[in-house]
């Protein structure tokens, strides 16, 4: 059953830390089927009870799943081996275009804000019991949320939106409820809910954001949490449509339980107009970081939602961190107010990269997908052989399993680091790799 490896320990902590060791290492691999628990406990010499113990610590870890009478195995991508081991590395000589940075080129000078952070502070770093939100940071979020349409409500800051929405779902979930995700979608939302103990359970997204159907097949299911993006979604570009948002407020108004997460990481770098689906349900959230359109390294985003879920982050989060540096809060304000950053610029930049190739692409009678932000979608019929195909031909692209459950297979292109001149010679590449024998043509 578990071939060479050996489960050892008298203790459920034991038990488990050396299954989550085995899993780790890659010596027990992804659907491997665990020993029943007496079997188990009967080779260990423990209490039966002990081995149902260390199971449910790896339940709730995200490691294992069990289905009834068929046992339990080690998940199909456990949160002890992360997605981002799926990646590609370039090697020398190999163009990257599978890192999902943004351009730098785009991204503002931060050196003059943060002085001026700082020097509003009179040069002093901030204490401990003042306000955990700057209030200038506040007031222009607001009014940035305002304008865009999302409810009023209290704000709170957090180091990113991932951060944001590891809260939320604490907030409001337990091991083993499902939360919807999109499929294809963010890989460290698929890592992060099995590492809460929660179920994923897959939404089919399209060019215009989660499907209606699919929506409210795992609500109905028993989904009770919701995880959207609503612009620039990774790794496809799709982007809500006005009547896809009326369509899923629809669906979700027959769920009024349902926990909906919204996350507009695109904020800053797309040009298409914000249709939010907060407040379509009792409890929700809405989060937008400042990572792709001012820094990664910020570590800033803004989070609002309904009293009850704000109320029991912060609260929380007191508990922890205590807060983001305000100095951080005041130096992207400065941003914002400086107007360091043009949107429409930004949108312009990656839109006509990420057109082109699109537009390459088809010319070659290859589908691809990029309706918002820096990264193309393209659906492939076999994710290794594409990888290793574009590799040999000097480009390193994402490979999809990084961001699937059950969708087909793909590939991701980020395109902030192309140039005009690389969208010829990399949509014949990719061609030349879906096509074996097909001849590359460049220029």
């Amino acid at each position: 059953m578990l071939g060479e490896y050996r489960i050892q320990g008298r203790r459920a902590s034991e038990i488990a830390a050396s299954v989550e060791s085995g899993v780790g290492s890659g010596a027990l691999e992804p659907g491997q089927t665990l020993p029943p628990l007496r079997e188990l406990a009967a080779e260990l010499g423990v209490n039966p009870n002990t081995v149902a113990a260390a199971y449910r610590v790896l339940r709730e870890r995200g490691v294992i799943a069990t289905d009834g009478r068929r046992g339990s195995r080690v998940r199909a991508r456990p949160a002890s081996t992360p997605r981002h081991s799926l990646g590609v590395e370039a090697p020398p000589g190999v163009r990257d275009v599978c890192s999902g940075n943004p351009d730098p080129v785009l991204l503002p000078r931060i050196d003059a804000v943060f002085a001026a952070a700082v020097r509003g502070d009179g040069g002093r770093s901030g204490l401990y019991g003042e306000e955990p939100v700057d209030p200038e940071f506040e007031r222009l979020a607001r009014a940035a949320l305002d304008a865009d349409g999302v409810p009023a409500g209290a704000l709170a800051v957090t180091s990113g939106s991932l951060d944001a929405v590891e809260r939320v779902l604490g907030a409001h979930l337990r091991p083993g409820d499902g939360v919807a995700v999109e499929d294809p979608g963010w890989g460290n939302v698929l890592d992060l809910v099995p590492a809460l103990g929660l179920r994923p359970m897959a939404m089919a997204v399209d060019d215009e954001g989660p499907l209606p159907e699919a929506l409210e097949r795992v609500l109905t299911a028993g989904a009770r949490a919701v995880i959207v993006t609503d612009r620039a979604q990774n790794p496809t570009g799709a982007a809500i449509t006005g009547e896809r948002a009326r369509l899923l407020r629809a669906v979700l108004a027959r769920f009024p339980a349902a926990l909906v997460i919204e996350d507009d990481h695109g904020h800053g770098i797309v040009d298409l107009p914000l249709h939010p689906l907060a407040g379509a349900t009792e409890r929700w959230a809405f989060v937008r970081s400042t990572a792709k359109a001012y820094g990664p390294d910020l570590r800033v985003a803004v989070l609002t939602g309904d009293p009850l879920t704000l109320d029991r982050v912060t609260g929380r989060q007191r508990l922890g961190p205590g807060w983001v540096s305000r100095i951080a809060q005041r130096a992207v304000a400065g941003l914002w107010a400086s107007g360091a950053v043009d949107p429409r610029a930004v949108a312009a930049s990656y839109g006509s990269r990420r057109d082109a190739l699109v537009r390459a692409l088809a010319e070659r009678g290859v589908v691809a997908h990029g309706r918002s932000g820096m990264n193309v979608w393209v659906p492939v019929p076999d994710e290794t052989a594409a990888v290793a195909g574009l590799l040999h031909a000097g480009w390193a692209v994402a490979t999809g399993a990084r961001y699937r459950l059950g969708t087909g297979p793909g590939i991701r292109v980020t395109v902030s680091g192309l140039t005009a001149a690389d969208i010829v010679p990399l949509a014949d590449a990719v061609a030349a790799a879906l096509t074996p024998g097909r001849p590359r043509r460049y220029g």
